[in-house]
C-alpha cells in the first residue's frame, strides 16, 4: 500500500470502517487527509495507504478504540524536527 502523506497545516481527521464492513480486529483508527476541494469523494486515503469507501466508514470525534499502528507513524515521522503544540482533546 502506498501513503498519502500530508503537508503541514493540513486539515485531517480521525476514521474508521463502519462495523459490519470489517471484522472488529480490523477497526482502527486512521488518520486521514482531507482533500482540499468541492463535493464529497468517493473514498479517502488514509495516512498508511487504507482506503475509506464513503458509506464504508466513520468520521470519529477523537481516537477510539485501537488506532492504525501505520498511520501514527507516519504522523511521527512528519513531526519530527518540528516545533509543534500538542492536540488535546476538547473537555
Amino acid at each position: 500500500m502506498g501513503s498519502a502523506l500530508c503537508e503541514p497545516n493540513d486539515a485531517v481527521v480521525l476514521a474508521r470502517l463502519r462495523r459490519g464492513v470489517v471484522g472488529e480486529s480490523q477497526r482502527v483508527c486512521h488518520v486521514v487527509p482531507v482533500p482540499d476541494f468541492d463535493g464529497v469523494p468517493d473514498f479517502l486515503r488514509a495516512l498508511c495507504g487504507a482506503v475509506l469507501r464513503r458509506g464504508e466508514s466513520e468520521w470519529l470525534p477523537s481516537v477510539r478504540g485501537m488506532p492504525c499502528v501505520h498511520c501514527l507513524s507516519m504522523v511521527a515521522d512528519g513531526l519530527r524536527g518540528r516545533d509543534v503544540d500538542v492536540l488535546r482533546a476538547a473537555s
